[in-house]
């Protein structure tokens, strides 16, 4: 009898999450690849187009770090956040935590809230340097949009990858769709954006994930008044973040058969 009613008794909440959060954020600071994905790779971009023409050959300095810091979401969001927890799922890690005393809404926040802060913090290290080596100015308030921005885009892409994962069960299929998905977001919100496929093209790419992130990123950088545009940017990543979330929830499951 008091086994049994040791086996049941939960610790306090704040004492499980604290235990989740410390071990996911050991596991983020020992993945490499997320690392790099996060502010390793947009650091470089910003660094190699700041030599010769290449800023205005390539729209500019504001585009530039506004697409390193949608770059960098993306790629670590829709590629290291999916694999790793489809990885987990599929070698079981996820089962065995469910038979811990945390809740499994309490395991999932756990993991989403390091890979934001994750974002967060490369974010701001992104923007340090590209306004550094890009020669910009920026005051505390761009700083707060920018970093306000950069949550919202990782919540949504977050919310993509989840979905993809809960409707993909095989960890080589994430792989393959995520990658290819990824390089499509990109192509439709740059090349789209551009104007160069044609108006229809253009306006499917500002309601895209990318073509929605590069205009709020692009406003706030260059302090343009808000228009009409930057709330339809923002209802179109509110509207990804609501639906791919419930999608994700919905068909997430927690083992891989």
């Amino acid at each position: 009898m008091t086994n049994t009613s040791v086996a049941t008794v939960r610790p306090p909440r704040g004492l499980a999450m604290g235990s989740l959060l410390r071990a996911d954020s050991i596991v983020m600071l020992n993945s490499k690849t997320s690392l790099v994905l996060s502010a390793l790779l947009p650091v470089v971009i910003l660094v190699v187009t700041s030599f010769g023409k290449a800023q205005s050959r390539l729209g500019g300095s504001n585009l530039l770090i506004g697409l390193a810091l949608t770059l960098g979401l993306l790629t670590s969001c829709l590629l290291g956040f999916t694999l790793a927890l489809a990885h987990d799922r599929e070698i079981g890690v996820l089962q065995r935590l469910r038979v811990t005393p945390a809740p499994n809404w309490m395991i999932m926040t756990s993991r989403l809230v390091v890979q934001i802060a994750t974002n967060l913090l490369a974010s701001i290290i992104v923007v340090i340097v590209g306004s550094i080596v890009h020669g910009l100015t920026l005051n505390i308030g761009q700083y707060l949009l920018v970093i306000t921005i950069a949550v919202l885009g990782a919540a949504m892409f977050l919310a993509i990858g989840q979905a993809l994962v809960g409707l993909v069960q095989s960890t080589n299929a994430v792989s393959a769709i995520g990658r290819l998905l990824m390089i499509f977001l990109l192509l439709l919100g740059l090349l789209g954006g551009s104007g160069i496929l044609g108006d229809a093209m253009q306006t499917i790419s500002g309601w895209s994930p990318v073509g929605a992130l590069l205009a709020l990123f692009s406003d706030v950088l260059n302090q343009s008044a808000w228009g009409g545009q930057d709330t339809y940017s923002l209802l179109a990543c509110v509207g990804y973040v609501v639906v791919f979330a419930f999608i994700g929830i919905r068909w997430f499951r927690w083992e891989s058969r």
